[in-house]
């Protein structure tokens, strides 16, 4: 799960993806939701600030919903595709998720899942179930 996911919980409970300050998003995750203390909740909005998870605007803080949501689409295929492989060539997961790791070296930054992709099909395995996922 990714770690930005408690600020879409957050823009349910305020109904609105604009936070007027820093201290209503904390208190919100702090104290309505109760699931971080303050300063998690603090060192969160200040990472999700400066990864571009949360804009400052004009308006307040402004949480990117979309990229929250992508980011646990993306997550969530790639952790099937690493799981499939796994079971499928009987390894563990750790040890496809290093395979995939050394195919950086060979195809350079391609997207994780694409690599994972690639590595399923070098091994002989049927991957088409997941060839509609790559194009997003």
């Amino acid at each position: 799960m990714s770690e930005y996911k408690v600020l879409l919980e957050a823009v349910k409970v305020k109904g609105d993806s604009i936070f007027s300050t820093k201290s209503e998003l904390i208190g919100i995750l702090a104290f309505k939701l109760g699931i971080l203390s303050v300063g998690e909740a603090k060192d969160l909005v200040n990472k999700a600030i400066s990864e571009g998870i949360i804009e400052e605007t004009e308006e307040g803080l402004k949480v990117n919903v979309e990229l929250i949501e992508e980011e646990e689409e993306s997550k969530d295929i790639f952790g099937e595709m690493v799981e499939y492989i796994a079971r499928q060539l009987g390894m563990s997961e750790i040890e496809v998720l290093e395979e995939i790791e050394k195919m950086k070296d060979r195809y350079g930054n391609l997207d994780k899942k694409v690599l994972a992709y690639l590595y399923g099909m070098e091994k002989g395995l049927d991957m088409e179930k997941f060839r509609e996922d790559l194009g997003e």
